[in-house]
Protein backbone atom coordinates (compact mmCIF):
# COMPACT_ATOMS: atom_id res chain seq x y z
CA UNK A 1 0.00 0.00 0.00
CA UNK A 2 2.87 2.59 1.03
CA UNK A 3 4.79 1.68 -2.27
CA UNK A 4 1.45 2.37 -4.31
CA UNK A 5 0.91 5.51 -2.67
CA UNK A 6 4.49 6.85 -3.45
CA UNK A 7 3.86 5.90 -7.19
CA UNK A 8 0.49 7.81 -6.87
CA UNK A 9 2.46 11.05 -5.50
CA UNK A 10 5.26 10.37 -8.08
CA UNK A 11 2.88 10.27 -11.33
CA UNK A 12 0.77 13.50 -10.10
CA UNK A 13 3.94 15.49 -9.51
CA UNK A 14 5.13 14.12 -12.99
CA UNK A 15 1.95 15.28 -14.37
CA UNK A 16 1.58 18.93 -12.81
CA UNK A 17 5.61 19.78 -13.26
CA UNK A 18 4.52 19.01 -17.09
CA UNK A 19 1.42 20.82 -16.87
CA UNK A 20 3.21 24.03 -15.39
CA UNK A 21 6.09 23.85 -17.79
CA UNK A 22 3.61 23.37 -20.83
CA UNK A 23 2.58 26.85 -19.67
CA UNK A 24 5.60 28.31 -21.81
CA UNK A 25 5.68 27.10 -25.33
CA UNK A 26 1.74 27.98 -25.07
CA UNK A 27 2.40 31.34 -24.15
CA UNK A 28 5.47 32.09 -25.94
CA UNK A 29 6.17 34.22 -29.00
CA UNK A 30 8.24 32.30 -31.39
CA UNK A 31 9.08 35.78 -33.51
CA UNK A 32 10.76 37.32 -30.11
CA UNK A 33 11.29 34.60 -27.44
CA UNK A 34 8.66 36.53 -25.66
CA UNK A 35 6.18 34.83 -22.85
CA UNK A 36 2.91 36.17 -21.64
CA UNK A 37 2.47 37.35 -18.03
CA UNK A 38 -0.57 34.99 -17.55
CA UNK A 39 -2.46 33.32 -19.40
CA UNK A 40 -5.33 35.92 -20.54
CA UNK A 41 -5.04 36.64 -24.07
CA UNK A 42 -3.83 40.37 -25.15
CA UNK A 43 -2.12 40.56 -21.87
CA UNK A 44 2.17 41.69 -22.01
CA UNK A 45 5.03 39.90 -21.76
CA UNK A 46 6.72 39.86 -18.25
CA UNK A 47 10.38 39.57 -18.12
CA UNK A 48 10.03 37.33 -15.07
CA UNK A 49 8.13 35.32 -16.40
CA UNK A 50 10.77 35.20 -19.50
CA UNK A 51 13.34 33.97 -16.97
CA UNK A 52 11.57 31.47 -15.29
CA UNK A 53 10.74 30.16 -18.78
CA UNK A 54 14.66 29.98 -19.34
CA UNK A 55 14.91 28.03 -16.40
CA UNK A 56 12.47 25.45 -17.39
CA UNK A 57 13.98 24.97 -20.86
CA UNK A 58 16.67 22.73 -19.82
CA UNK A 59 14.32 21.27 -17.42
CA UNK A 60 11.96 20.36 -19.87
CA UNK A 61 14.84 18.61 -22.38
CA UNK A 62 16.39 16.69 -19.26
CA UNK A 63 12.63 15.30 -18.90
CA UNK A 64 12.24 14.73 -22.48
CA UNK A 65 9.01 17.11 -22.86
CA UNK A 66 11.01 19.15 -25.56
CA UNK A 67 14.28 18.11 -27.61
CA UNK A 68 17.24 19.99 -27.19
CA UNK A 69 17.40 21.52 -30.68
CA UNK A 70 13.80 23.45 -30.12
CA UNK A 71 14.99 24.80 -26.41
CA UNK A 72 18.16 26.03 -28.29
CA UNK A 73 15.97 27.77 -30.96
CA UNK A 74 13.70 28.93 -28.21
CA UNK A 75 16.37 30.08 -25.77
CA UNK A 76 18.16 32.11 -28.55
CA UNK A 77 15.11 33.68 -30.27
CA UNK A 78 14.68 35.09 -26.52
CA UNK A 79 18.51 35.74 -25.53
CA UNK A 80 18.92 37.77 -29.31
CA UNK A 81 15.76 40.14 -28.38
CA UNK A 82 17.32 41.11 -25.60
CA UNK A 83 20.86 41.64 -26.22
CA UNK A 84 19.89 43.82 -29.15
CA UNK A 85 16.28 45.58 -28.51
CA UNK A 86 16.73 49.14 -27.76
CA UNK A 87 17.51 50.70 -24.42
CA UNK A 88 17.20 54.18 -23.94
CA UNK A 89 14.52 56.92 -22.36
CA UNK A 90 12.49 56.98 -25.43
CA UNK A 91 8.66 55.17 -25.45
CA UNK A 92 9.99 52.24 -27.96
CA UNK A 93 12.77 51.39 -25.76
CA UNK A 94 12.75 47.84 -24.11
CA UNK A 95 15.12 48.99 -21.40
CA UNK A 96 18.09 51.58 -20.49
CA UNK A 97 20.85 50.90 -18.41
CA UNK A 98 21.12 47.54 -19.09
CA UNK A 99 17.60 46.83 -17.23
CA UNK A 100 14.63 46.33 -18.85
CA UNK A 101 10.61 47.76 -18.11
CA UNK A 102 8.70 44.55 -16.47
CA UNK A 103 6.42 44.88 -18.66
CA UNK A 104 6.70 44.53 -22.33
CA UNK A 105 4.26 44.32 -25.82
CA UNK A 106 4.08 40.62 -26.84
CA UNK A 107 4.19 41.59 -30.42
CA UNK A 108 6.87 44.76 -30.50
CA UNK A 109 8.38 44.67 -27.37
CA UNK A 110 7.80 47.99 -25.96
CA UNK A 111 7.15 49.15 -22.92
CA UNK A 112 3.62 47.89 -21.88
CA UNK A 113 1.18 49.60 -18.80
CA UNK A 114 3.67 52.12 -18.39
CA UNK A 115 5.80 49.83 -16.29
CA UNK A 116 8.71 50.51 -14.37
CA UNK A 117 12.10 49.56 -15.25
CA UNK A 118 12.55 46.93 -12.64
CA UNK A 119 15.49 45.87 -11.20
CA UNK A 120 14.45 42.26 -9.59
CA UNK A 121 12.25 41.28 -12.71
CA UNK A 122 15.86 41.91 -14.78
CA UNK A 123 17.15 40.14 -12.17
CA UNK A 124 14.64 37.33 -12.69
CA UNK A 125 15.32 37.48 -16.16
CA UNK A 126 19.43 37.41 -16.32
CA UNK A 127 18.95 34.75 -13.94
CA UNK A 128 17.10 32.17 -16.56
CA UNK A 129 19.85 33.24 -19.14
CA UNK A 130 22.91 32.34 -16.70
CA UNK A 131 20.74 29.20 -16.22
CA UNK A 132 20.39 28.86 -19.85
CA UNK A 133 24.41 29.58 -19.92
CA UNK A 134 25.07 26.98 -17.82
CA UNK A 135 23.32 24.18 -19.69
CA UNK A 136 23.94 24.79 -22.86
CA UNK A 137 28.17 24.00 -22.38
CA UNK A 138 28.11 22.33 -25.61
CA UNK A 139 31.16 23.64 -28.06
CA UNK A 140 28.68 24.42 -30.84
CA UNK A 141 28.03 27.52 -32.53
CA UNK A 142 24.79 27.86 -31.21
CA UNK A 143 25.15 26.76 -27.71
CA UNK A 144 28.61 28.99 -27.83
CA UNK A 145 26.20 32.09 -29.21
CA UNK A 146 23.63 31.44 -25.37
CA UNK A 147 26.65 31.91 -23.55
CA UNK A 148 28.21 34.89 -25.06
CA UNK A 149 24.45 36.60 -25.19
CA UNK A 150 23.88 35.76 -21.55
CA UNK A 151 26.71 37.29 -20.20
CA UNK A 152 26.41 40.37 -22.65
CA UNK A 153 23.23 40.85 -21.23
CA UNK A 154 24.60 40.46 -17.34
CA UNK A 155 27.12 42.41 -17.81
CA UNK A 156 25.81 45.78 -19.21
CA UNK A 157 23.10 46.06 -16.35
CA UNK A 158 24.44 49.60 -14.87
CA UNK A 159 23.75 47.90 -10.92
CA UNK A 160 25.96 50.96 -9.35
CA UNK A 161 23.79 53.16 -10.89
CA UNK A 162 20.93 51.88 -9.48
CA UNK A 163 21.77 52.79 -5.99
CA UNK A 164 21.01 56.23 -6.68
CA UNK A 165 23.76 56.87 -4.22
CA UNK A 166 22.20 55.43 -1.37
CA UNK A 167 23.19 51.98 0.17
CA UNK A 168 20.41 49.97 -1.17
CA UNK A 169 19.39 48.93 -4.71
CA UNK A 170 16.35 50.73 -5.62
CA UNK A 171 13.08 48.86 -6.92
CA UNK A 172 12.98 50.39 -10.25
CA UNK A 173 13.47 53.70 -12.49
CA UNK A 174 11.06 55.62 -14.51
CA UNK A 175 11.89 57.88 -17.74
CA UNK A 176 9.74 60.49 -16.58
CA UNK A 177 9.69 61.06 -13.21
CA UNK A 178 12.98 58.84 -12.03
CA UNK A 179 13.78 56.51 -9.23
CA UNK A 180 10.96 55.19 -7.33
CA UNK A 181 11.18 55.87 -3.53
CA UNK A 182 11.13 52.22 -2.21
CA UNK A 183 14.82 50.09 -1.78
CA UNK A 184 15.51 46.75 -1.91
CA UNK A 185 15.52 46.17 1.92
CA UNK A 186 14.25 44.42 4.71
CA UNK A 187 14.04 40.49 3.69
CA UNK A 188 12.82 39.85 0.76
CA UNK A 189 13.30 37.56 -2.82
CA UNK A 190 16.32 40.00 -3.57
CA UNK A 191 19.22 38.02 -2.34
CA UNK A 192 19.26 36.99 -5.85
CA UNK A 193 19.43 40.58 -7.27
CA UNK A 194 22.39 41.55 -4.33
CA UNK A 195 24.35 38.30 -5.59
CA UNK A 196 24.04 39.05 -9.23
CA UNK A 197 24.92 42.92 -8.44
CA UNK A 198 27.99 41.91 -6.48
CA UNK A 199 29.38 39.94 -8.91
CA UNK A 200 29.11 41.89 -11.92
CA UNK A 201 32.53 42.61 -13.35
CA UNK A 202 31.75 45.99 -14.89
CA UNK A 203 28.87 48.10 -12.55
CA UNK A 204 28.54 46.28 -9.36
CA UNK A 205 27.98 47.57 -6.03
CA UNK A 206 30.13 47.22 -3.01
CA UNK A 207 29.73 44.70 0.00
CA UNK A 208 28.59 47.54 2.00
CA UNK A 209 25.17 47.42 0.20
CA UNK A 210 24.42 43.97 1.32
CA UNK A 211 25.35 44.47 5.04
CA UNK A 212 23.27 47.39 4.38
CA UNK A 213 20.48 45.00 3.57
CA UNK A 214 20.88 42.56 5.78
CA UNK A 215 20.63 45.02 8.26
CA UNK A 216 17.65 45.87 7.70
CA UNK A 217 16.14 42.24 8.55
CA UNK A 218 13.27 41.68 11.05
CA UNK A 219 13.35 38.79 13.23
CA UNK A 220 10.36 36.86 14.56
CA UNK A 221 9.92 34.01 16.97
CA UNK A 222 8.56 30.89 15.82
CA UNK A 223 7.93 28.71 19.17
CA UNK A 224 11.73 29.45 20.04
CA UNK A 225 13.02 30.05 17.26
CA UNK A 226 13.83 33.10 15.94
CA UNK A 227 13.70 33.33 12.13
CA UNK A 228 14.11 35.91 9.68
CA UNK A 229 10.48 37.62 9.01
CA UNK A 230 8.68 37.91 5.36
CA UNK A 231 4.72 37.06 5.51
CA UNK A 232 4.18 36.25 1.74
CA UNK A 233 5.35 33.14 0.91
CA UNK A 234 7.18 33.44 -2.35
CA UNK A 235 9.35 35.72 -0.85
CA UNK A 236 11.14 32.80 0.84
CA UNK A 237 10.76 30.38 -2.53
CA UNK A 238 12.16 32.68 -5.55
CA UNK A 239 15.88 33.40 -5.02
CA UNK A 240 16.00 29.63 -3.51
CA UNK A 241 14.52 28.29 -7.17
CA UNK A 242 18.04 29.07 -8.23
CA UNK A 243 20.34 29.36 -4.97
CA UNK A 244 21.07 26.32 -3.30
CA UNK A 245 21.24 27.71 0.42
CA UNK A 246 21.38 24.52 2.59
CA UNK A 247 24.40 24.89 4.67
CA UNK A 248 25.82 28.28 3.35
CA UNK A 249 25.71 31.20 5.80
CA UNK A 250 26.14 34.91 5.02
CA UNK A 251 27.66 36.97 8.34
CA UNK A 252 23.62 37.75 9.35
CA UNK A 253 23.07 34.11 9.64
CA UNK A 254 26.49 33.23 11.05
CA UNK A 255 26.01 35.22 13.77
CA UNK A 256 22.31 32.83 14.83
CA UNK A 257 24.01 29.96 13.90
CA UNK A 258 21.03 29.74 11.15
CA UNK A 259 20.70 29.77 7.25
CA UNK A 260 17.74 30.86 4.42
CA UNK A 261 17.21 26.93 3.88
CA UNK A 262 16.21 26.33 7.07
CA UNK A 263 14.24 29.78 7.34
CA UNK A 264 12.02 28.84 4.30
CA UNK A 265 11.45 25.53 6.09
CA UNK A 266 9.92 27.51 9.31
CA UNK A 267 8.32 29.94 7.40
CA UNK A 268 6.43 26.79 5.77
CA UNK A 269 5.36 25.60 9.43
CA UNK A 270 4.14 29.26 9.89
CA UNK A 271 1.93 29.21 6.92
CA UNK A 272 0.71 25.95 8.26
CA UNK A 273 0.55 26.92 11.91
CA UNK A 274 -1.36 30.19 10.65
CA UNK A 275 -4.14 28.19 8.67
CA UNK A 276 -4.39 26.09 10.83
CA UNK A 277 -5.43 28.66 14.27
CA UNK A 278 -7.23 30.44 11.42
CA UNK A 279 -7.64 33.59 12.97
CA UNK A 280 -10.09 34.97 10.77
CA UNK A 281 -11.92 32.40 10.65
CA UNK A 282 -12.40 31.66 6.36
CA UNK A 283 -13.49 28.90 4.67
CA UNK A 284 -10.86 26.04 3.82
CA UNK A 285 -8.23 26.99 5.92
CA UNK A 286 -6.46 23.97 8.08
CA UNK A 287 -2.68 22.57 8.23
CA UNK A 288 -2.68 20.86 5.22
CA UNK A 289 -4.39 23.87 3.09
CA UNK A 290 -2.69 27.35 3.40
CA UNK A 291 -0.91 29.62 0.99
CA UNK A 292 -0.54 33.37 1.82
CA UNK A 293 1.71 34.91 -0.92
CA UNK A 294 1.29 37.44 -3.66
CA UNK A 295 -1.33 37.19 -5.64
CA UNK A 296 -4.58 38.69 -7.68
CA UNK A 297 -7.64 38.24 -5.72
CA UNK A 298 -11.81 38.31 -5.80
CA UNK A 299 -13.41 41.58 -6.53
CA UNK A 300 -15.42 43.39 -3.82
CA UNK A 301 -18.45 41.03 -3.35
CA UNK A 302 -20.60 40.79 0.07
CA UNK A 303 -21.44 37.34 -1.41
CA UNK A 304 -19.20 35.00 1.75
CA UNK A 305 -20.30 31.70 2.79
CA UNK A 306 -20.44 32.02 6.88
CA UNK A 307 -22.04 35.33 7.35
CA UNK A 308 -18.42 36.74 6.72
CA UNK A 309 -18.13 40.51 4.93
CA UNK A 310 -14.25 40.51 5.10
CA UNK A 311 -13.04 44.05 2.90
CA UNK A 312 -11.15 41.10 0.02
CA UNK A 313 -8.26 43.08 -1.19
CA UNK A 314 -7.97 42.44 -5.29
CA UNK A 315 -4.03 41.91 -5.97
CA UNK A 316 -2.52 41.74 -2.56
CA UNK A 317 1.17 40.14 -1.20
CA UNK A 318 -0.91 38.19 1.55
CA UNK A 319 1.60 36.95 4.50
CA UNK A 320 1.25 35.09 7.76
CA UNK A 321 0.83 35.57 10.39
CA UNK A 322 0.80 39.51 10.43
CA UNK A 323 -1.38 39.36 7.22
CA UNK A 324 -2.72 40.97 5.13
CA UNK A 325 -5.02 38.10 4.61
CA UNK A 326 -9.00 37.81 3.15
CA UNK A 327 -9.32 34.14 2.67
CA UNK A 328 -7.04 33.79 -0.30
CA UNK A 329 -5.05 30.65 -1.13
CA UNK A 330 -2.05 30.61 -3.60
CA UNK A 331 -3.08 26.86 -4.19
CA UNK A 332 0.39 26.32 -6.11
CA UNK A 333 2.36 26.94 -2.44
CA UNK A 334 2.20 23.69 -1.01
CA UNK A 335 3.39 22.41 -4.33
CA UNK A 336 6.20 25.09 -4.40
CA UNK A 337 7.47 23.60 -1.03
CA UNK A 338 8.51 20.18 -1.81
CA UNK A 339 12.18 20.89 -1.38
CA UNK A 340 11.96 21.98 1.90
CA UNK A 341 9.21 20.11 3.78
CA UNK A 342 8.68 16.90 1.37
CA UNK A 343 5.85 15.51 4.29
CA UNK A 344 3.81 19.19 4.49
CA UNK A 345 3.97 19.25 0.73
CA UNK A 346 2.57 16.30 -0.07
CA UNK A 347 -0.07 16.13 2.91
CA UNK A 348 -0.91 19.68 1.46
CA UNK A 349 -1.02 18.74 -2.37
CA UNK A 350 -3.48 16.15 -1.21
CA UNK A 351 -5.70 17.85 0.98
CA UNK A 352 -6.15 20.68 -1.77
CA UNK A 353 -6.57 18.02 -4.93
CA UNK A 354 -9.17 16.23 -2.91
CA UNK A 355 -10.97 19.06 -1.31
CA UNK A 356 -10.67 21.28 -4.71
CA UNK A 357 -10.67 18.58 -7.82
CA UNK A 358 -11.92 20.78 -10.33
CA UNK A 359 -9.23 23.30 -9.84
CA UNK A 360 -7.22 23.15 -12.05
CA UNK A 361 -6.53 24.59 -15.78
CA UNK A 362 -4.88 21.96 -17.85
CA UNK A 363 -3.04 20.21 -14.57
CA UNK A 364 -1.93 24.09 -14.20
CA UNK A 365 -2.69 25.54 -10.92
CA UNK A 366 -4.68 29.16 -11.06
CA UNK A 367 -3.05 32.25 -9.36
CA UNK A 368 -5.11 31.94 -6.55
CA UNK A 369 -8.91 31.05 -4.66
CA UNK A 370 -11.14 31.72 -2.33
CA UNK A 371 -13.50 29.37 -0.93
CA UNK A 372 -14.66 32.07 1.50
CA UNK A 373 -16.43 33.84 -1.71
CA UNK A 374 -19.85 32.20 -1.79
CA UNK A 375 -20.07 30.59 -5.26
CA UNK A 376 -22.00 27.28 -7.07
CA UNK A 377 -18.65 25.56 -7.13
CA UNK A 378 -16.96 24.82 -3.88
CA UNK A 379 -13.80 26.61 -4.69
CA UNK A 380 -15.70 30.25 -4.46
CA UNK A 381 -13.79 32.52 -6.61
CA UNK A 382 -10.95 30.94 -8.73
CA UNK A 383 -8.60 33.25 -10.33
CA UNK A 384 -9.56 32.95 -14.22
CA UNK A 385 -5.72 33.03 -14.96
CA UNK A 386 -2.72 31.13 -14.85
CA UNK A 387 0.70 32.98 -14.01
CA UNK A 388 4.00 32.42 -15.38
CA UNK A 389 6.10 33.20 -12.98
CA UNK A 390 4.04 31.03 -10.40
CA UNK A 391 4.30 27.77 -13.37
CA UNK A 392 7.86 28.23 -13.95
CA UNK A 393 8.94 28.33 -9.96
CA UNK A 394 6.77 25.11 -9.88
CA UNK A 395 8.94 23.36 -12.88
CA UNK A 396 12.26 24.74 -10.94
CA UNK A 397 11.60 23.82 -7.83
CA UNK A 398 10.14 20.30 -8.21
CA UNK A 399 13.02 19.65 -10.28
CA UNK A 400 15.40 20.69 -7.61
CA UNK A 401 13.45 17.96 -4.97
CA UNK A 402 13.56 15.37 -7.71
CA UNK A 403 17.61 15.68 -8.95
CA UNK A 404 19.19 19.23 -7.57
CA UNK A 405 19.18 20.04 -10.94
CA UNK A 406 18.82 23.88 -11.08
CA UNK A 407 20.68 24.26 -7.65
CA UNK A 408 23.81 21.87 -9.41
CA UNK A 409 24.17 23.66 -12.43
CA UNK A 410 23.94 27.11 -10.82
CA UNK A 411 27.00 26.20 -7.88
CA UNK A 412 28.75 25.49 -10.90
CA UNK A 413 28.19 29.29 -12.21
CA UNK A 414 31.17 31.35 -11.69
CA UNK A 415 28.52 34.79 -11.12
CA UNK A 416 26.51 33.10 -8.53
CA UNK A 417 30.17 31.63 -6.33
CA UNK A 418 31.42 35.39 -6.74
CA UNK A 419 28.24 37.09 -6.27
CA UNK A 420 27.52 34.71 -2.51
CA UNK A 421 31.28 35.08 -1.37
CA UNK A 422 31.61 38.79 -1.82
CA UNK A 423 28.23 39.15 0.35
CA UNK A 424 29.75 37.45 2.86
CA UNK A 425 28.38 33.56 2.50
CA UNK A 426 30.85 30.53 2.95
CA UNK A 427 30.68 26.78 4.42
CA UNK A 428 28.71 24.56 3.04
CA UNK A 429 29.04 24.28 -1.03
CA UNK A 430 31.13 26.91 -1.59
CA UNK A 431 34.01 25.13 0.73
CA UNK A 432 34.21 22.54 -1.51
CA UNK A 433 36.72 21.98 -3.73
CA UNK A 434 35.53 22.11 -7.62
CA UNK A 435 38.81 22.17 -9.08
CA UNK A 436 37.60 18.79 -10.59
CA UNK A 437 34.07 20.79 -11.56
CA UNK A 438 34.45 22.72 -14.54
CA UNK A 439 33.04 26.16 -13.86
CA UNK A 440 30.57 28.28 -16.03
CA UNK A 441 31.09 31.88 -16.44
Amino acid sequence: MLQRTEETDAALIDRLQQGAFNYFPKHYNPENGLVADTSIAGVPCSIAAVGFSLSSYPVAVERGWMQRSDAIEYTLKTLCFFANGHQGRERHAIGYKGFFYHFLHMDTGHRAWNSELSTIDTTLLVAGMLTAAAYFDRNTEAETEIRRLANLVYERIDWHWALNKGQTVCMGWKPGSGFLRWRWQGYDEAILLYTLALASPTHPIPPSSYDAFTASYSWMLFGDQPYVYAGPLFIHLFSHAWIDFRGIQDKAMAERNWDYFRNTQVSIAVQRDYAERNPGHFVGYSKDVWGLSASDGPPPTRNMRGGRHPRVLGYAARGAPLGPDDGTIAPWAALASLPYDRQASLDGLRALMSTYPNLLYEDRFPGGFNPTVKTKRPEGWVDDRCVGIDQGLLVMTIENDRSDFIWSLMRRSSVIRRGLELAGFSGGWLSEDESSERKIA
